[in-house]
């Protein structure tokens, strides 16, 4: 019978990590150079969400001080991947664009406070309230939540009234 567990949980168990995590996580970043070869990203020369993802965990390890640093020094030792990491953070995170640009709001004036930026604003929003108020009033009735009976003429009401002085009567 095999039992299948996470690489390094026994050393994640114990609260430090041992020389088995970090051997894994060093393969992981061989693995990673080695994927990347020569090219700018890893599916070719336009960055794509897999490179958002493992630039997010390598960035970290390469620009942080870590009390050990075993990890970051072999990252290092990994040319491609620093370099790939200075790309991204030279393209997306320039350092002359230190704040990122402010948006002045649109100021509004009296006459027409929002109704400029969408001319049904108003109308739409009754739609949607209608429409979430029926989907609601729908989903009771075919659930059995809310139930209509069809009565004969006015006989529940009758009914009604002779039940209150019914209940009236046995009060005295």
């Amino acid at each position: 019978m095999y039992e299948v567990r996470p690489r390094g949980a026994r050393c994640m168990r114990s609260g430090h990590a041992g020389p088995d995590l970090y051997t894994d996580a060093q393969e992981c970043l061989s693995l990673l150079s080695k994927r990347l070869g020569t090219q700018k990203f890893f599916f070719g020369e336009c960055p794509a969400s897999l490179d958002a993802h493992i630039f997010s965990h390598l960035a970290p390890i390469l620009n942080i001080k870590l009390p050990n640093n075993l990890l970051q020094q072999h990252l290092r030792s990994l040319t491609n991947l620093c370099q790939y990491c200075t790309s991204i953070l030279s393209i997306y995170f320039s350092p002359d664009c230190e704040t990122p640009p402010r948006v002045s709001p649109k100021p509004q004036t009296a006459e027409s406070p929002d109704l400029e930026d969408e001319p049904h604003k108003r109308r739409n929003q009754i739609l949607t309230v209608a429409f979430g108020v029926m989907a609601m009033v729908g989903y009771a009735l075919l659930s059995g939540i809310i139930s209509i009976q069809s009565t004969s003429g006015g006989g529940a009401l009758e009914r009604a009234i002779t039940m209150d002085d019914n209940d009236e009567e046995e009060d005295e």
